[in-house]
């Protein structure tokens, strides 16, 4: 239950955090601009309902069509989220910002899925016209749905949800909202709550009255601050007390709580102090109708200073400084008794947490993932080779899972997991928001695809194991004897690429301009596959003038250095398209017999190296 909520809120979040930029410049415009804000200009305040409106639902709809259903999606979504606004009487009506976290991902399913459904059945010289009048009809088609449905439906969601919200405020209830919030936040499902909750309500309510408190309840820096305090003070274990300082200046002025998480799951009686301070600084906020223009993100006290109005920047210190006291006063007798506590295994203990909340870790019974994806900088090379080793390795067992490769920028929508080198991580965290990401330091022997293996195992009970896909017949032509050169002396890294690379010309595969591109893509991220194997192989940007697909392999029994590991064996790759993918297989399938992997490093014998590497064997 709790990944479910996890992987939701995750989602959510991924389609407002790209925006919260958007959020910050309507948050100031209105700060600065409204008839209470600091300079008082009737023009410029003029834009803020226009952002509120149009903007920011237009921009979160599009973000999620876009991780659903890609660069049509992302436009679908824009359409789509427009009939939402128009039907709830656009600048006149409630933000529609609940409904484009609804009509972004939807709209971007209707067009995903025809897509699907177009796959390989598109008449020839009619794609463009199809995909242009398909995004165009299928977008009227939902925007018309966000009218008449959506729209209204959302309306009232968030009418409903106002109205909780001003009979929390009118009995004084709101501070209950702490019982839950601080718990989640240490489970990490705040981003679930601020910003598919919180966040459209706020917006609602600054539109009404230019300010709204939902936009304190989570940012308040003060509840972590009184724990870190009292860890400064009275810890046991020198260790964590040393550690304190540092960590408040990271909270309060840089607005990460997740720095005094761990400090929670230490002792989880401390829980307690934050879920008072903060409920004490919400009754405070409630009675003095305090409020912040726009979202306080990060949630450190100079973004929550810079989003109160100027009339309410006392208040708004004050309400901090009570959750800070109230807070210290508890946590502080629960720290001194709790003994010497290790802060090392409660930062491990977070970490697992925040990677199973965010989707960098895999469920523990392995059940909710189906499709996993290698990726490497361009698709060919790297990924191709530890998707085929994955996949032998774990086939038996799980023969449901969808194992494949990518480059980093095409990651599919519908991964579930994301392999990567850590170099990469950021690309593919863009490109695949919803997936959860390992990283690795190679593809072939890394611990973490140890774990990966382990946690997909776990049952070991595979679903209904899908049919077998036909064999491919494998072209031998890729490697020949002639591209195949032994018993080489250690040179440097890049002297055995262009090594590489000029067979790859003499084979006619590529052009001299090639060899550069494989020295570029060397200078992006290493293409040292571990095993005492390396690929290299040009840029992305290159692969479109390979001339024709071919491997070549050079030996070095006594290694070339590339960056600290040693590789005897260097294949030089160029691919046209996916052809020379069953290559790689038979090269990675060799592989993992040791002793085959090991006369492979030394033999001095060609008709052998070939028979290996095209067999397979």
């Amino acid at each position: 239950m709790k990944n479910a909520i996890a992987r939701f809120g995750k989602f959510l979040s991924a389609m407002v955090m790209p925006n919260i930029g958007a959020f910050i410049a309507w948050g100031f415009i209105t700060a600065l601009f409204i008839d209470t804000g600091w300079i008082p200009n009737a023009n410029l305040a003029s834009i803020q309902p226009f952002m509120l409106t149009y903007l920011l639902p237009v921009l979160i709809a599009a973000q999620g069509g876009k991780m659903v259903g890609g660069d049509r999606g992302r436009v679908m979504g824009a359409i789509a989220v427009m009939g939402c606004i128009a039907g709830v009487g656009g600048t006149e009506g409630q933000p529609m910002l609940m409904g484009a976290m609804i009509m972004g991902p939807l709209a971007g399913l209707v067009i995903k899925k025809f897509d699907q459904a177009m796959e390989n059945r598109m008449p020839a010289g009619f794609e463009m016209l199809i995909n242009n009048f398909s995004v165009g009809i299928f977008g009227m088609i939902m925007a018309i749905i966000g009218y008449y449905a959506i729209g209204p439906v959302m309306s009232t969601i968030l009418s409903v949800l106002s109205a909780g919200v001003s009979f929390l405020v009118e009995h004084s209830l709101l501070p209950l909202v702490s019982i839950f919030l601080e718990p989640a936040k240490v489970l990490f499902l705040n981003n679930a709550i601020n910003h598919g909750v919180f966040t459209p309500i706020g917006a609602e309510q600054v539109a009404e009255a230019g300010k709204s408190i939902m936009y304190m309840l989570e940012t308040n820096p003060g509840p972590g601050l009184g724990v870190l305090l009292a860890y400064m003070f009275f810890s046991k274990d020198r260790v964590t007390k040393g550690s304190a300082p540092g960590a408040i200046i990271i909270h309060f002025l840089g607005g990460i709580h997740e720095i005094y998480f761990p400090y929670i799951l230490m002792n989880p009686a401390v829980i307690l102090a934050p879920i008072v301070g903060n409920m004490c600084s919400i009754f405070f906020f409630s009675m003095m109708d305090a409020g912040l223009n726009g979202p306080a993100a990060p949630g450190s006290i100079i973004a929550f200073t810079m989003m109160s109005p100027k009339s309410g920047i006392l208040i708004s210190w004050i309400g901090v400084a009570i959750a800070t006291v109230v807070s210290f006063v508890i946590a502080a007798p629960i720290v001194k008794m709790a003994g010497a506590k290790n802060l090392n295994e409660a930062q491990d203990k977070m970490q697992q947490m925040k990677a199973q909340a965010k989707g960098q870790a895999i469920p523990a019974a392995g059940g909710a993932v189906h499709k996993i994806v290698f990726a490497c900088d361009a698709g060919m090379g790297s990924s191709a080779m530890g998707a085929t080793k994955f996949r032998n390795r774990i086939k038996e067992v799980r023969p449901d899972l969808i194992v494949t490769n990518t480059s980093v920028d095409n990651i599919p929508s519908d991964a579930d997991v994301v392999v990567c080198q850590e170099i990469l991580a950021d690309r593919a965290r863009a490109c695949a928001p919803q997936a959860q990401l390992v990283t690795l330091a190679n593809f072939l022997a890394d611990p973490n695809l140890d774990a990966l293996y382990d946690t997909l195992t776990w049952q070991n009970a595979p679903a209904a194991t899908p049919a077998a896909a036909p064999a491919v017949p494998l072209d031998h032509t890729l490697l020949r004897a002639e591209g195949i050169q032994l018993g080489l002396a250690s040179v440097s890294k890049e002297d055995a690429i262009r090594a590489a690379g000029r067979l790859l010309v003499e084979q006619g595969c590529v052009d001299e301009s090639y060899i550069d591109a494989m020295l570029e893509r060397e200078k992006l991220v290493t293409t040292y596959m571990g095993l005492g194997v390396a690929i290299p192989h040009g840029t992305s940007e290159e692969k479109a003038r390979v001339k024709k697909s071919g491997v070549v392999l050079l030996q070095y029994p006594e290694g070339v250095d590339f960056g600290g590991e040693k590789a005897q064996l260097v294949f030089g790759i160029a691919g046209v398209g996916d052809e020379h993918l069953d290559l790689l297989a038979s090269i990675c399938t060799a592989l993992e017999d040791e002793e085959v992997l090991h006369t492979l490093k030394t033999t001095n014998d060609p008709a052998y190296v070939l028979g290996c590497l095209q067999s397979g064997k």
